[in-house]
């Protein structure tokens, strides 16, 4: 028995506290005669070495087999790389059909990545491609690069005309966009022969490649929109930290069910926060609906517009549940940039969970943050760099290729955490990194909508306030206008400075009602508290989908009305840049008559006049009084709307 008030205490860096023999005592506190047992005992902290591995006594109900999935844990996800291979030739290749010409192409399979190029133009032995072959790969390289050149005979029908495997460890590692060296590798031709392949030794295929790790790129394994990382992959480009992020899980409260015990329901919870190749794992509160942690994690923070995440979630696997799943609860995003330097933010923020039912509050979460600059300078300095690394802008990737990497990319980084003891299940993983976020959602679609719908409110209200002055709805108001348009004609050089100047004092004026906490997730703007119940069905649809025939007609007759809208829509923009394009280009040569007469006259008058003449002229006729205008469409504008389009010979 051990008073815990006389328990010592101990906090590194000092050294560990020696062990001592303590003697045994039967069940009445006796002691017994013979007996001893050697132990260290002290209260310690989260910097404690021993502090994974404590047992925390809310979780006495757990047995053997669960206490080591509750513990708190750090894992680091693995080094990505990105490996191009550029496909140059093939030599001396051996169809099997002589009498055709081989249409070949070159398979390259890494893991269970495969990717192909097209089928070479040169239709002989002797194909060319010079196509460029990328994938994702992870410390350390486990599997080899395979690569197979294969003649299409027919539709699923290929021959396979020579292989050859390429470890990657020793595969040259480039930092910049300068060509590596080109090497070419035999083609093994494999054939068979007793239900065995053996390989040719006479075959003298060849394949010329030009093969690299591009360490200069960094590898996209998160959604662009919430990165926490932007590194190139090589650590000799990293450029130093700018300073450090704490981050203190607390507790939480007001939790939801999540599963059942006894007849009753409860939930097991655990945060899970990811910033960097860093990932940290409280460990898990047992059977509590207001869990409390109290665990304080830092980060080095190499560029301030990032995203940490944290999430949290219900541990599925304690009672030997091996083929359940961890349920989510919710989940935090914080940018960095939105944090004042050396203050503490100590909010509780809503878990929000969407399900095919419907969007509902899981609970809250109470995170202490702070983001502590070293460098200030620095820090300021980095808003005027790329936010990718240079490679991404001087040999870039196209955006179909950044998402099928970015899709491996997470697949890898899943599977590799999942191999952890204890396991950061895949499911928790796949969450964190926004696995689906590039899914159809209609809820997502009508959200961005109104987004932009937003960001043009701002030049919408400044129409509607010009028109109001146009029409002289107060006249104090278009006077001042007309005052202030004349003083600017005449003296044009004012009008950056007066431009410049407004911007300053809009941007003072916010400051009273600047963002005193970190943003959270908003139900209103992700338009998840107004969706459809079907809408929401549909987001949480598989791919491809398992629903039934009648759902999906029903479903796709709704995605054909939307984008009808949307394709009336880009087909009137597309009209009005053709129209432009008519003025010159004589389809219809009165329209280009009238205009080029009308540049002509508008040069000369141009040159003879005054610009701050024309610009006063032009401005007071815009600004005119209403009983001076009429409800008519202006001259200029009927002669637009009357040029032919492209429009009249689509089908």
């Amino acid at each position: 028995m051990f008073d815990l008030n006389e328990v010592p205490k101990r906090v590194p860096p000092d050294s560990p506290l020696a062990p001592q023999w303590y003697r045994l005592e039967d069940r009445k506190g006796d002691k017994i005669k013979s007996g001893e047992l050697m132990l260290a005992v002290w209260m310690g902290t989260q910097a404690d070495e021993a502090f994974p591995d404590a047992w925390h006594s809310d979780a006495a109900s757990v047995g053997p087999d669960g206490v080591n999935k509750i513990r708190s844990k750090v894992y680091i996800s693995p080094k990505l790389w990105y490996v191009r291979v550029n496909v140059i030739e093939a030599q001396d290749l051996v169809p099997g059909d002589k009498s055709r010409f081989p249409e070949v192409f070159v398979k390259g399979t890494l893991g269970n990545q495969a990717l192909r190029t097209r089928t070479s133009q040169t239709k002989t032995i002797n194909p060319m491609w010079n196509e460029d072959l990328i994938f994702v790969v992870a410390e350390p390289f486990e599997e080899p690069l395979i690569l197979t050149a294969e003649d299409r005979l027919g539709p699923n029908k290929d021959e396979i005309l020579g292989k050859c495997v390429i470890p990657l460890q020793p595969v040259q590692r480039r930092l910049d966009h300068k060509p590596v060296n080109t090497r070419w590798f035999n083609l093994e031709k494999h054939v068979v022969a007793d239900g065995e392949q053996k390989k040719e030794a006479k075959f003298a295929s060849r394949i010329h490649l030009r093969i690299c790790l591009d360490g200069g790129y960094h590898v996209l394994d998160e959604s662009t929109h919430y990165s926490s990382d932007v590194r190139p992959t090589a650590k000799q480009l990293w450029r130093p930290s700018i300073g450090i992020l704490e981050l203190g899980v607390l507790s939480a409260v007001g939790l939801m069910p999540m599963k059942t015990k006894d007849g009753r329901g409860t939930t097991d919870a655990y945060c899970v926060a990811k910033y960097g190749q860093k990932w940290v794992r409280t460990r898990t509160i047992v059977d509590s609906f207001t869990p409390r942690w109290n665990e304080q994690y830092t980060w080095e923070v190499f560029d301030p517009c990032t995203v940490i995440t944290i999430g949290v979630f219900d541990n599925g696997h304690i009672h030997g549940g091996g083929g359940g799943k961890d349920s989510r609860i919710g989940k935090v995003r914080i940018r960095l940039s939105t944090l004042e330097t050396d203050r503490v933010y100590t909010h509780s923020y809503p878990l929000l969970a969407l399900q095919p039912s419907g969007v509902r509050k899981a609970g809250e979460v109470q995170l202490a943050v702070r983001f502590t600059c070293s460098s200030l300078v620095n820090m300021l300095h980095m808003y005027s760099h790329p936010l990718l690394p240079k490679m991404h802008y001087v040999h870039p990737l196209s955006v179909m290729q950044l998402d099928s990497l970015r899709h491996q990319a997470m697949q890898i980084v899943s599977t590799r955490l999942s191999r952890s003891e204890p396991p950061l299940r895949k499911e928790v993983v796949e969450y964190m990194l926004d696995v689906d976020s590039h899914m159809w959602s209609m809820r997502r679609s009508k959200a961005n909508f109104f987004r932009i719908m937003g960001v043009l409110s701002s030049l919408i209200a400044v129409g509607k306030w010009f028109d109001q002055i146009c029409n002289w709805k107060n006249s104090l108001t278009t006077i001042l206008i007309h005052i202030l348009f004349i003083i600017l004609v005449l003296y044009p050089e004012l009008i950056l400075p007066t431009v410049f100047l407004y911007l300053f004092l809009i941007g003072l004026w916010n400051y009273r009602w600047r963002s005193r906490h970190p943003p959270h997730m908003d139900t209103r703007l992700s338009h998840a508290d107004a969706a459809h119940p079907d809408e929401l069905d549909e987001e949480f649809d598989t791919f491809p989908t398992s629903k039934p025939s009648d759902v999906i007609r029903m479903r796709y007759d709704r995605l054909r009305s939307i984008a009808g809208r949307v394709q009336t829509v880009v087909g009137d923009l597309a009209t009005q840049g053709e129209r432009f394009q008519s003025l010159i280009s004589w389809r219809d040569p009165r329209a280009t008559t009238l205009f080029l007469t009308f540049c002509l006259i508008a040069a000369i008058v141009l040159y003879v006049t005054p610009f701050q003449v024309v610009a006063l002229l032009i401005g007071l006729y815009v600004l005119r009084h209403p009983r001076f205008r009429h409800k008519l469409p202006s001259a200029p504008l009927n002669f637009f709307r009357r040029l032919p389009a492209k429009s009249d010979s689509m089908l």
